[in-house]
């Protein structure tokens, strides 16, 4: 039997319901919450673009430092043999983040900190942010017929080295993500010449 805390007429037991309702939202079916799905998405599209450009894919088994795969190369450039960066992962469905030139991504300051460590020339191997931004319709995230596989996803990323490497905020810092920074193929194999090259791999 319902207790008051689950009684609609007060604050307590309405809040409650709410969350409930939510909860049930965030599942399809008994399956995984969206935000587990938004996740492993982002790692399957990046795995997808990584392995199309010939490139591979190193795993973490925590994400302590900040880190949830490093994309590494074994091609021999002017400078580095088998250049990697390190790349930091996020999913989201909020368009309301897309203006006309980059993705406004809000980051916890710990985990801003984690990435931008380093700037200073310090770091060995390069970091990355990586934001996938999904439709807000799960249907509509892939598609597959037997003549094609089709997202209408896409990921930005950018630099941690083009980040402030400070922040007085306590809470969160934001970012951003150029609209023109999208992680295909042709630009994942830029960014690894870049860092062969010792270019810096911005671009």
């Amino acid at each position: 039997m319902a207790g008051d805390a689950d009684d609609p007429s007060t604050p307590e037991g309405l809040a409650r319901l709410d969350a409930r309702k939510s909860d049930a939202r965030d599942l399809v079916d008994g399956q995984l919450p969206m935000s587990a799905r938004e996740e492993q998405i982002s790692l399957a599209f990046t795995r997808m673009i990584t392995y199309a450009a010939g490139c591979a894919v190193k795993t973490h088994d925590t994400d302590y430092e900040g880190v949830d795969l490093t994309i590494t190369s074994s091609v021999e450039y002017k400078r580095i043999l088998g250049p990697q960066f390190d790349l930091q992962l996020k999913a989201t469905i909020q368009h309301g983040r897309l203006t006309d030139e980059h993705l406004a991504w809000p980051m916890k300051v710990k985990p801003y900190r984690k990435l931008v460590r380093g700037n200073d020339g310090k770091r060995h191997i390069p970091a990355y942010l990586g934001v996938l931004l999904l439709p807000e319709d799960a249907t509509r995230w892939v598609d597959v017929d037997e003549n094609r596989l089709i997202t209408e996803s896409r990921m930005f990323w950018q630099a941690a080295s083009e980040f402030p490497g400070e922040t007085t905020s306590e809470s969160t810092h934001t970012v951003h993500l150029p609209r023109s920074n999208l992680f295909t193929v042709e630009q994942l194999l830029r960014i690894m010449e870049n860092i062969g090259n010792n270019e810096g791999g911005a671009r």
